[in-house]
C-alpha cells in the first residue's frame, strides 16, 4: 500500500487551471499547493483511522467482525419479534424499528470503510460523500428520536397502566415512527443544504473514515460562521427535545415508582425500563464523550477513533442489552432458533 506521503501526492481533484493538474491514466495528480483554494471538487479523500499498512488487515477483520455481529444481532431481534405474536406490543414494535435503524446506521459507514481498506483506495465522489452524510444523519437522528419515543412508551406503561392499550394504539405507534422519520429526514436535508452552499474548499482530505458533516464544513475556505450556527442550532434543538422528553418521562416514572408500597412492585417497575435506560446511557454517554474529546483534543485521528464508539460500538451492543436483560426476547429468540432448526 502507498505510504502516507505518496497518498498525499495522489490527491485527486477536479480543478481545471493552467498548470493546475496533469492527467495520469484515469486519475489526476494535483500540483496545486495545499493552501490554495479549490473549486469544483468532484472527489474527497477519506484519511481513515490509520496510515500504517501493517494495521490495515487487522482493521479490516476487526470492523468486518463488528459489522457482522451488529447486523446479525439486530436481525435476530427483528425476526424474533415478528415471529412471536406475544411480542406484538408497542414496546417491541419500537424495538424492532430501532434494530432496523441500527442496521442502516452502521451500514452507512463500515462497508465503505472495509472496501476502501481492501481496494487501497480511499477516494469518495462528491455525490457519494453527500449521500453518505445525509443517510448517516438520517439514521443518527432516527436513533435519537426512537429512543425518546421508547421512553414515552415506558412512561405510559408505568404511570398509566390501565390506559396503556388505549393510549398506545397501533395508529399512534405508527404515527410516532413516521414523525421520527420525517424529523430525521428534515434534519439530514438541512445539513445537506448547508454543505451544498460551500463553493470552495481548502483541501480534499477528510480526517475520518466517513463523510462527517463537521469535517466537511471545516474544509470550507469561505466563512462558515452562519452555516455552523444553523447546523449547531438544528442539532441542539433536536438533541434538546429528545433529551427533554427522556428526562421528563423518567422523572414521572421515578415519581410513580416511589409511590409503590411494596419492594417487589418497585423492582418490577424498574425492570421494565432497565434495558431502555441502559441504551439511553450508552447512546448519549458515548455521544457526549466523543463531543468532549473532540473539543479537548485537537487531533483529527483521535476524533476519528472516538467516532467509532457511537457509529459502531453502540449499534453492536444494543441487541445484547435487550436480549440479555429481557426474558421475553430470550424466549422468542429460543423459539425462533428451534423452529428454524426443525424446519
Amino acid at each position: 500500500m502507498a505510504t502516507h506521503s505518496s497518498i498525499l501526492a495522489w490527491r485527486i481533484l477536479w480543478t481545471e487551471r493552467p498548470g493546475g493538474s496533469q492527467s495520469i491514466g484515469s486519475q489526476r495528480v494535483s500540483k496545486i499547493p495545499r493552501t490554495r483554494n479549490l473549486t469544483s471538487v468532484s472527489e474527497f479523500f477519506l484519511m481513515g483511522l490509520s496510515d500504517d499498512a501493517e494495521l490495515q488487515p487487522l482493521l479490516c477483520v476487526l470492523f468486518l467482525s463488528m459489522y457482522m455481529v451488529t447486523v446479525l444481532g439486530n436481525l435476530l431481534i427483528i425476526l424474533a419479534i415478528t415471529s412471536d405474536p406475544h411480542l406484538y406490543t408497542p414496546m417491541y414494535f419500537f424495538l424492532s424499528n430501532l434494530s432496523l435503524v441500527d442496521i442502516g446506521f452502521i451500514s452507512t459507514t463500515i462497508p465503505k470503510m472495509i472496501v476502501d481498506i481492501q481496494s487501497h483506495n480511499r477516494v469518495i465522489y462528491c455525490e457519494g460523500c453527500l449521500t453518505q452524510m445525509s443517510i448517516f444523519i438520517l439514521f443518527a437522528c432516527m436513533d435519537c428520536m426512537l429512543i425518546t419515543v421508547m421512553a414515552y412508551d415506558r412512561f405510559v406503561a408505568i404511570c398509566h397502566p390501565l390506559h396503556y392499550a388505549v393510549i398506545m394504539n397501533p395508529r399512534l405507534c405508527c404515527s410516532l415512527v413516521l414523525v421520527s422519520f420525517c424529523v430525521s429526514l428534515l434534519d439530514s436535508q438541512v445539513h445537506n443544504a448547508i454543505v451544498l452552499q460551500v463553493t470552495c474548499f481548502k483541501d480534499v482530505e477528510i480526517s475520518s473514515f466517513f463523510c462527517d458533516p463537521s469535517q466537511l464544513l471545516n474544509l470550507a475556505c469561505s466563512d462558515t460562521f452562519t452555516n455552523n450556527i444553523v447546523s449547531y442550532t438544528i442539532g441542539a434543538m433536536t438533541g434538546f427535545l429528545s433529551i427533554s422528553g427522556i428526562i421528563f418521562s423518567y422523572y414521572k416514572i421515578l415519581v410513580s415508582i416511589l409511590r409503590v408500597p411494596s419492594s417487589g412492585g418497585m423492582y418490577k417497575a424498574f425492570a421494565t425500563c432497565g434495558s431502555h435506560l441502559a441504551v439511553v446511557c450508552l447512546f448519549y454517554g458515548t455521544s457526549l464523550g466523543v463531543y468532549l474529546s473532540s473539543a479537548i483534543s485537537q487531533s483529527p485521528k483521535k476524533d476519528a477513533a472516538a467516532s467509532v464508539v457511537y457509529t459502531v460500538v453502540t449499534p453492536m451492543l444494543n441487541p445484547f442489552i435487550y436480549s440479555l436483560r429481557n426474558k421475553d426476547i430470550k424466549r422468542a429468540l429460543w423459539r425462533f432458533l428451534i423452529s428454524t432448526n426443525s424446519s
